[in-house]
């Protein structure tokens, strides 16, 4: 390969395809925690859900993982699926929303550039839930590149504004 190629600036992650041991515990958490609604389904092995009626943002399938434990600890894979939010406010609200929940956080930062909980999902999938700030408001060092971090946030005052 001798050229260089560049990803065009409209690029964006469609969608995650996970695979699960239990379709219906992972639908059911999905829909309640995430507000996520079921799209299509295959069978009993596979269920498609999103957000605003799109065909799907994420994938379940029990095709190779039926009943099966999640991932060792120190292999590789999937760190996270990260869903981003379009402000802090609804971030606030959906954090509010997984907290009512009964989920616990495994995390919780602020990146400088975006505003991100973590918690895992019944199969030990990671989730992230963030809204980025506006460009304007991203540092960069002298050189341009993006300055991110990971600082601690105020957990109690990102909740106040749900």
């Amino acid at each position: 390969m001798t050229e260089t190629y560049r990803a065009p600036d409209a690029l964006s992650v469609g969608h995650a395809h996970l695979r699960v041991s239990d379709l219906e515990r992972s639908v059911a958490f999905y829909q309640k925690v995430l507000g996520l609604e079921v799209q299509a389904r295959y069978g009993t092995e596979a269920a498609f859900m999103s957000a605003g009626g799109y065909h799907h943002h994420l994938g379940l399938n029990t095709w190779d993982s039926l009943n099966g434990g999640p991932p060792a600890k120190g292999s590789t894979g999937l760190y996270h699926v990260a869903y981003l939010y379009p402000s802090r406010q609804e971030l606030a609200r959906a954090v509010a929303h997984v907290l009512a929940c009964g989920v616990t956080l495994t995390g919780a930062s602020d990146h400088g550039v975006s505003v991100a909980v973590y918690f895992d999902d019944p199969d030990g999938n990671g989730i992230e839930l963030y809204y980025d700030r506006p460009r304007e408001e991203w540092v960069r060092t002298a050189d341009g590149a993006l300055q991110i971090v990971s600082a601690r946030i105020d957990l109690d005052a990102l909740l106040a504004e749900a």
